[in-house]
């Protein structure tokens, strides 16, 4: 398998949500495990998990948070490793009629220094599709695959042309 991928995020309600990141790493044979840990609930367990996958030679974190959204900012404080954050919109069941646009804004306004790459709200896919795209600097067999990616998508696009649309 080419490169390591952790996934967090932290509420099991999101688990859904942040599968999305998942297939996409099996799909390109990308190892990854996920974490259910929460930023404010279980700080010191958070920091001890970062060490954790450092220390098994993880290489790109990928962070789903919502509301408040601390979690890939504080992930990004306890590692120098890339931290990829996926806005969530609010926990099922709850309504703050922000749809997402609060965790966004917590995530992308980070302090500088600490830096968290932002993917769209809800957009786990990407998160993981910029994930592989680092991992492709080191990897030249994920490298090839991705490109290989590209090209359907191109040719599936150019197939489209060819096809009417309004007949």
């Amino acid at each position: 398998m080419a490169g390591k991928v952790a996934i967090f995020f932290g509420s099991k309600s999101d688990t859904e949500k942040m599968s999305k990141a998942a297939d996409v790493l099996k799909e390109f044979g990308v190892e990854y495990k996920a974490f259910i840990l929460s930023a404010h609930r279980a700080g010191s367990l958070l920091a001890q998990t970062v060490k954790q996958v450092e220390s098994e030679g993880f290489e790109v974190i990928i962070a789903g948070a919502g509301l408040a959204a601390a979690l890939p900012g504080v992930i990004a404080g306890l590692t120098t490793l890339p931290v990829i954050g996926v806005p969530l919109e609010c926990i099922s069941g709850t309504s703050n009629g922000l749809g997402g646009m609060d965790a966004l804004l917590s995530i992308v306004q980070m302090p500088p220094q600490i830096p968290v790459a932002t993917v769209g709200i809800g957009n786990a896919k990407n998160g993981a599709y910029l994930a592989l795209e680092i991992l492709s600097i080191k990897y030249p067999e994920l490298k090839e695959k991705l490109l290989a990616f590209r090209k359907k998508l191109f040719d599936d696009a150019e197939a489209g042309l060819k096809t009417p649309v309004l007949a």
